[in-house]
């Protein structure tokens, strides 16, 4: 995904000189020919992540549109009272885009994790909370949302799906509707492993890419359906949960740091979210509802 990032800044950066990248040591390479291009619209701020925010600040308030980049959990668990107070109380239109979301460095243990980002950013007035799922839903979002006046949080994934969905910001996807009495909910890179978890039960599916705002139309459209939200971050179920009167069950995360390092698949594994326990989890809901 970072690379279709920097493709997009780039082409965007072609038409609208407000653009600056400032980022936090990390993806610097793949902004080298960009910093030759567009001399003066990147900088590498180094690892100081709260300044990259209050940076970002200020270039806004001078009529500049910032994307600040570098990995999750410290620009956005570290930051949260910049992004709180200098880009949003002062309604400030910028963008937060990070890489390592969830557990895509999980070699590196639990400091680089990444789990309530989404949940926090989205109580956040003056915010928008995407995670894309694909570089397709990156490229679209980053090119309507970018500079919609909002501070708008992309949360980007080393590790993107290729499944063909609805890309237009704040619309969600019926990925299978079988009329069954229970649907499974799902948001970001994880979709093929709920995909293949739902393959053969009688359960319909709905994708996400958009938290903030959610699509309550779809989510409506499932409201006489017991919900079970299946996702490796906290954030979906919440914003699920914000339609009136709606029942929701979360499968996903423990409430437990993962002591397991390797890469992102394997710590899905060690606590369930393979395609394997997934399935495990909606047949043992269905049962439960039934």
């Amino acid at each position: 995904m970072r690379g279709r990032f920097r493709e997009v800044v780039t082409q965007l950066t072609e038409d609208d000189r407000r653009i600056v990248v400032v980022l936090g040591d990390v993806s610097t390479y793949q902004f080298n020919n960009y910093n030759s291009k567009f001399p003066g619209h990147f900088y590498n701020m180094g690892i100081c992540e709260n300044t990259l925010i209050s940076l970002s600040a200020g270039l806004a308030a001078q009529g500049y549109m910032p994307f600040v980049h570098t990995i999750a959990p410290f620009l956005t668990d570290r930051c949260i009272e910049q992004i709180k107070l200098d880009m949003c109380y002062n309604e400030f239109g910028g963008n937060i885009v990070t890489c390592g979301a969830s557990f895509d460095y999980a070699w590196d243990g639990a400091t680089h994790h990444t789990f309530i980002d989404l949940a926090t950013l989205r109580l956040i007035p003056h915010t928008e909370v995407i995670q894309p799922g694909s570089e397709d839903e990156v490229a679209a979002m980053l090119a309507t949302q970018y500079a919609n006046g909002k501070t708008t949080y992309f949360r980007l994934s080393d590790n993107p799906h290729t499944i063909k969905t609805d890309t237009r910001f704040g619309k969600g996807t019926v990925m299978k509707d079988v009329g069954a009495s229970v649907t499974v909910m799902t948001a970001g890179p994880i979709l093929p492993n709920v995909i293949d978890a739902c393959e053969e039960l009688d359960v319909n599916v709905a994708y996400f890419h958009t938290l903030k705002p959610i699509d309550t139309e779809l989510i409506e459209r499932f409201r006489d359906t017991s919900i079970l939200v299946v996702h490796d971050a906290f954030g979906l179920r919440e914003a699920i949960n914000e339609v009136p009167g709606l029942w929701t069950e979360y499968y996903g995360l423990p409430d437990a740091f993962s002591s397991c390092y390797g890469n992102v698949h394997e710590v899905r594994q060690n606590i369930g979210l393979d395609p394997a326990g997934i399935r495990r989890a909606v047949v043992k809901f269905k049962e439960s509802r039934s």
